[in-house]
């Protein structure tokens, strides 16, 4: 058994968020800078210029990328022979949120009809998973509601084909057109039940955009969804072009003989997420 402290995640935490909301992963600048070189649309590229400039600006200032710094949605990796000593693990990581915040926007209302700000972003949507192990990894990716309100969830015949996702994934992005800030990263849950699809779809957006499904029907089945939303002409914010999306990234996982869960999960061009193992 292994002890991991209440106050090394803290601070863990606390350092993953100001991360994820002035550094964008590496792997999503590069394709947001080869999209740039792809672009045919003038209105289309010169957004995609003012992006590019936008992330190194924050980069360099270590400001954050936008000014919606998301609701934080907190991923957990916990070896079953960690022993996480001091306090709760759920406490740690909003303590953690609640200093990370400090300087960062406050997103969180306590109660969905009332409406009132928590005042530190908190409490975190944390989603834990059991491991092998002594470690615990810590997966922080704020979520802003521009592109989380573009997300749909759609209950298929278990008779559909492929072709039916990908139709259906190309038109989610098509009706969001400019609102979640294009070129996007979507995240696509298939299967399972409707909480275990949306979960899916989550995780799918905090995978590298570099990888692809390990399972070559779904790697491919990515790439098509990817050509069929750049074929919608939305663009890059929504001005026309060939570069409504970057990457699709989709997780699947067992289901009921009599269903097909489909949720399509939307991030917008700075689809921010950073790792820590402790």
């Amino acid at each position: 058994m292994r002890d991991i402290p209440y106050s090394d995640i803290v601070s863990t935490v606390s350092g993953l968020c100001v991360q994820a909301a002035c550094f964008l992963p590496e792997d999503l600048g590069a394709l947001l800078d080869s999209a740039m070189e792809t672009e045919i649309s003038p209105a289309g590229k010169s957004a995609l210029e003012d992006i590019g400039a936008n992330f190194r600006f924050a980069a360099e200032a270590e400001l954050p990328i936008c000014q919606d710094t998301g609701i934080t949605v907190v991923f957990c990796r916990l070896g079953q022979d960690a022993h996480i000593t001091g306090g709760l693990l759920t406490d740690a990581i909003n303590e953690g949120v609640r200093q990370g915040y400090v300087n960062l926007r406050k997103s969180v209302v306590g109660d969905p009809l009332r409406r009132v700000n928590t005042g530190d972003n908190t409490p975190a949507v944390i989603h834990l998973e059991l491991v092998e192990g002594d470690s615990l990894e810590i997966t922080v990716a704020p979520k802003g509601a521009g592109s989380e309100n573009m997300s749909r969830l759609k209950m298929f015949l278990p008779s559909s084909k492929r072709e039916d996702i990908e139709q259906f994934a190309a038109e989610c992005i098509r009706d969001a057109g400019a609102n979640p800030c294009p070129p996007v990263v979507v995240g696509i849950g298939l299967g399972g039940t409707v909480e275990a699809a949306a979960l899916m779809a989550k995780k799918a957006l905090a995978r590298p955009v570099s990888v692809r499904n390990p399972d070559p029907f779904y790697a491919e089945m990515e790439q098509e969804t990817l050509r069929r939303i750049n074929a919608t002409g939305v663009g890059p914010q929504g001005f026309g072009g060939v570069n409504t999306a970057v990457a699709v990234n989709i997780e699947v996982g067992p289901t009921h003989i009599a269903c097909l869960p489909c949720v399509v999960n939307v991030g917008c061009h700075a689809t921010r997420h950073a790792k820590a193992v402790l």
